[in-house]
């Protein structure tokens, strides 16, 4: 794979944070993704985020899966820790990198592929072991490196480019989130940067799971009834975008609508999205609740956005098991081997 890095000559008077940082210096290399993908909106939400919070760059670890979206850490926080796993096992070296260093910012990006399908399994033990970081799934309902595939999320009903009905029911992972535990739930759209670098700030500051559901439109191959996730398309025309090899331009879709209100959006084959923004009113301390709020509204196909619940008091797994509060690779030997007096009690204790 080949990354294109910036230029390094930039404007001097450029505004600089708190560590005297500019947002170029949040940035990563040059994306290839294809222009207008929703996914390069998240990812500058990413860096408008970090460089808001003034968070120092090398305090990241960075991580991701296969594909589209697992692309992208590369366009972001170039001076941070990065690992590419494999598809669908992120949630593992998330964990890892968590509990051997609790002092790093852990963001994990995936897809609604790599979390829904092969890695489903790992988002569910993720999520209910508490892990300290933010998990960001860049949903588009589709396999965009395949060429168009329906994903795990997608509709049941809804069709591909060529008119074939989808078969299966979908996977909607934030009620999976909810249901498992999160502390911290919500759900954005890529084209709504208003709403979505706030949520990426409080995720980040959130201690506990942290999962934000993206919606984020595949130009090249959303084609059908959406972006899906369990959420309603209302189809216009099924024009595909692209030829067989070939990748338009398009330009990025965004969107700014009040609390309360539906917002319809149109894709780029014609069909249209309608999102939902949480009202004013609305309590996101209640889980139970919170399910409830997005299935029901979910039955009328609409897609409701926000931050759909947070945990007053949360827990994470470093309180869980307990750990210490250095990374495990400053440890001395005297710390991580205490004697046999220390480990025939602990031994004593399993009897």
């Amino acid at each position: 794979m080949t990354f294109v890095a910036k230029p390094r000559v930039h404007h001097p008077k450029l505004p600089v944070n708190e560590l005297g940082l500019t947002r170029r210096d949040y940035e990563g290399s040059v994306s290839t993704l294809c222009a207008g993908c929703g996914h390069d909106s998240v990812s500058a939400a990413i860096v408008q985020a970090c460089a808001s919070l003034s968070l120092p760059p090398h305090r990241f670890a960075k991580v991701s899966g296969i594909g589209c979206s697992s692309k992208t850490p590369s366009y972001f926080l170039s001076k941070s820790h990065g690992f590419n796993s494999v598809h669908g096992r992120m949630p593992s070296v998330a964990t890892g990198a968590n509990l051997a260093n609790r002092q790093l910012y852990t963001i994990g990006v995936s897809g609604d592929g790599d979390s829904a399908s092969i890695g489903l399994g790992q988002f569910a033990h993720l999520v209910r072991r508490r892990i300290n970081m933010l998990y960001i799934v860049d949903n588009n309902g589709t396999y965009g490196l395949t060429k168009g595939q329906f994903s795990a999320t997608n509709d049941k009903g809804s069709t591909n480019k060529r008119g074939v009905p989808n078969l299966y029911e979908p996977i909607d992972l934030v009620s999976m989130a909810l249901q498992l535990g999160a502390s911290f739930v919500a759900r954005s759209f890529s084209g709504d940067k208003n709403q979505l670098v706030p949520l990426i700030q409080a995720g980040l500051q959130h201690k506990g799971m942290a999962f934000i559901d993206v919606i984020s439109p595949c130009v090249a191959f959303n084609n059908h009834n959406g972006s899906t996730k369990s959420y309603d398309y209302v189809r216009g025309h099924a024009h595909p975008v692209v030829g067989v090899d070939y990748v338009a331009e398009a330009e990025e879709i965004t969107a700014d609508y009040a609390p309360g209100t539906t917002e319809n959006v149109s894709m780029p084959d014609g069909s249209t999205l309608r999102l939902r923004k949480l009202d004013d009113n609305y309590d996101p301390h209640d889980r139970v609740a919170a399910l409830n709020y997005v299935q029901t509204h979910q039955a009328q196909g609409e897609v409701v956005t926000g931050l759909l619940y947070v945990e007053n008091d949360p827990m994470d797994c470093h309180d869980i098991l307990r750990t210490v509060q250095a990374p495990l690779n400053t440890l001395r030997e005297a710390e991580l081997c205490p004697g046999s007096g220390p480990l025939e009690r602990i031994n004593a204790s399993y009897r």
